[in-house]
């Protein structure tokens, strides 16, 4: 358990300063009286002390301390402080022994104001400290709130693509519309189930991935050369479901078209917890200008490794000359 996060640290901490404080008198002043003061009084006033240091913490500073009531916190403190100075010598001549000096009236005086000092320093701190945790959390939810919103993205997007290619075998009453569907009844599985985890095995992402790449291939036959090396040497590894698929999808989406010899190649690579991705293909710009929600799925996956992978990926997308490559390295460790 880390003592930090302790319910009983913060309150330890305070403990040990106030004991401290307490026994200082003690330490210092021992049987013989400083200043005239006994190490009672010290006791008794260090006890007062540590109760207008809480009143200040809790109530004056964070109630009065403001645009409004500032004046009003100035004439509290002010009060505080003189009346605390006349009730201290009010009670130190209750002793006939007890002689008020300009030594011993300025340390009555002076020793409550480093009390209240610290106590708006400590306040500060604590404000400042609960406003950065509550933005940290807040922050979080918000992250949370829209990579779920991301990954709702893909699903609707990438079943109407799938879909689409369903009503075209259908149409052309080809024998290979039975394995499409059960290829695609594997991917609706992977989407309803794996995708609603944070993280899933990197196998499973190549397993995802090899279907939807089948499932194009069963489509368009041999209109489209299709390469692909996948070599995964970290069994352990995990990663965001569906992070990877976006990016041949939009290969698939933008090589079928009017251009010559259109081809698609995939190389994906996990070594010592790092991945290394790429897609290559080629395209026309009518095939390209055609449709309307590109980069739709591009767009999506930048969004979700900035939330997902900050500092810990590099992306690199290149359109030149009718080719269009992605290479994303990615760290999974």
């Amino acid at each position: 358990m880390n003592i930090l996060r302790s319910p009983y640290f913060v309150p330890g901490i305070h403990a040990f300063i106030w004991v401290l404080l307490l026994a200082i008198p003690h330490i210092l002043v021992g049987n013989s009286n400083f200043l005239g003061l006994s190490k009672n009084f010290f006791l008794v006033t260090s006890i007062y002390h540590i109760g207008l240091f809480y009143l200040n913490a809790y109530y004056l500073y964070p109630k009065l301390l403001n645009r409004k009531w500032w004046w009003l916190y100035i004439i509290v403190i002010a009060a505080i402080i003189i009346g605390s100075f006349r009730v201290k010598v009010y009670l130190l001549q209750l002793d006939p022994n007890f002689r008020l000096t300009d030594a011993n009236s300025r340390a009555i005086f002076f020793s409550l104001i480093p009390l209240l000092l610290a106590s708006m320093l400590f306040r500060l701190i604590s404000d400042r400290l609960r406003f950065e945790r509550l933005e940290k959390e807040a922050r979080t939810e918000q992250l949370a709130a829209e990579l779920k919103f991301l990954r709702s993205q893909v699903s609707p997007h990438f079943l109407f693509n799938m879909m689409t290619n369903m009503v075209s075998l259908a149409r052309q009453r080809s024998p290979l519309l039975e394995p499409s569907l059960i290829r695609l009844s594997e991917l609706l599985r992977y989407m309803l189930y794996d995708s609603n985890s944070d993280k899933i095995t990197v196998d499973r992402e190549i397993e995802h991935l090899q279907h939807y790449i089948t499932l194009q291939q069963l489509r368009f036959s041999d209109e489209v050369e299709v390469q692909t090396e996948i070599f995964n040497e970290c069994e352990t590894c995990s990663i965001e479901p569906m992070l990877l698929v976006p990016f041949i999808e939009n290969a698939f989406k933008h090589s079928i078209g009017l251009q010559k010899d259109p081809f698609i190649h995939v190389r994906l690579q996990v070594k010592e917890q790092l991945l290394d991705f790429s897609v290559k293909n080629n395209y026309t710009k009518e095939n390209n200008s055609r449709d309307k929600s590109s980069g739709i799925g591009l767009m999506n996956v930048k969004n979700r490794l900035q939330l997902l992978y900050p500092g810990k990926y590099l992306l690199d997308i290149e359109d030149e000359d009718g080719i269009f490559s992605v290479h994303l390295k990615l760290d999974l460790s």
